[in-house]
């Protein structure tokens, strides 16, 4: 389950506003802006499913450990 930080993070790093992320994820603007909020807004797991798919897709890996989560961009070879 990716958190409301993670998905913030991944989209700084790729560069994406709310808008991009919710047309690559196919989910609607307020359920991302739910999925984001910083109160813990309650979403659809579905919704969480679809964001993380997106991300995934274009080279975001999510990191999780005793000590914290967090979020990577690897190098995808032979993509654009």
């Amino acid at each position: 389950m990716i958190t409301a930080r993670q998905s913030r993070a991944a989209r700084a790093l790729l560069g994406w506003t709310q808008e991009t992320l919710a047309d690559k994820a196919r989910v609607s603007l307020t359920a991302l802006k739910r999925l984001e909020s910083a109160s813990g807004l309650e979403v659809y797991e579905s919704t969480r499913d679809e964001v993380r798919r997106a991300f995934e897709q274009n080279g975001v890996v999510f990191l999780s450990s005793d000590r914290g989560v967090g979020v990577m961009v690897v190098d995808r070879k032979g993509q654009a």
